[in-house]
């Protein structure tokens, strides 16, 4: 079985990635519409593949529509 695992981004990380602010991040997160993170230890860190999956899914269709 192969097992490749991709470095973890933080917080600040995944926020640039995603053009947004930590504030913003955090804020969706807590509210249960942002990316799944992991708590290790006091750090929240974010998989870039599950970051990219949760932004494919929040794509709006072309007459503005939520999908």
């Amino acid at each position: 079985m192969d097992m490749t695992v991709q470095r973890l981004w933080t917080h600040d990380e995944t926020a640039a990635f995603l053009h947004i602010s930590a504030w913003t991040l955090h804020h969706l997160c807590t509210t249960g519409t942002g990316p799944t993170r992991y708590k290790v230890g006091k750090h929240r860190r974010y998989d870039p593949t599950e970051v990219v999956r949760w932004l494919r899914s929040t794509t709006t269709t072309p007459g503005g529509e939520d999908r």
